[in-house]
């Protein structure tokens, strides 16, 4: 298996980073964005993941390390990404919450839904629906004491459709 860092991996060009529907996303060279906690995931499920995608001949992009999420602003070639990507897949886990980088990549994402219809599929790794709102609840405590309602809210506005995309699917296959 190549061990090169995700982030420095290229993307091939194959004709399935064209689209042909008509909305376009010309301003990044991959199909998929994954975001994710790399606290609890990083090592396991989320490099497992990538691995599978890129053996699929899938363009997938995921960061290499913490280092590139340091600030709490998110660079403008990450918006760029995500806003060109196809999909974006998010891996909630007990610790993505924390991640203030997270939750601004998580905004960002379920902007791209509406205005784009980009596809998203949340994934629960180690954690249920139903126990990802307590977990996020305590994440949310902690950072109401650094930033401003308004932002807490958007995150929260956030993560609350991307937990509702997967009830619907629940609710789908249960009929």
């Amino acid at each position: 298996m190549d061990k090169s860092t995700a982030l420095d991996a290229s993307p091939s060009s194959s004709p399935s980073s064209s689209s042909s529907s008509s909305t376009t996303f010309s301003s990044s060279p991959y199909d998929v964005f994954l975001s994710f906690s790399g606290e609890d995931t990083r090592k396991t499920f989320t490099d497992h993941l990538y691995w599978t995608m890129k053996d699929a001949s899938i363009d997938f992009f995921m960061e290499d390390s913490e280092s590139v999420r340091r600030g709490e602003n998110m660079t403008e070639k990450v918006k760029q990404i995500i806003e060109g990507s196809r999909v974006s897949v998010i891996v909630f886990s007990s610790r993505y919450a924390d991640s203030i980088w997270c939750l601004e990549e998580l905004v960002q994402i379920m902007e791209c839904r509406r205005k784009v219809k980009q596809i998203v599929l949340p994934i629960f790794y180690d954690l249920s629906p139903s126990d990802s709102i307590r977990t996020f609840v305590q994440a949310f405590q902690k950072h109401r004491e650094r930033f401003h309602e308004e932002k807490i809210e958007r995150w929260t506005d956030a993560l609350i459709e991307a937990v509702g995309l997967t009830v619907r699917v629940f609710r789908t296959i249960n009929g």
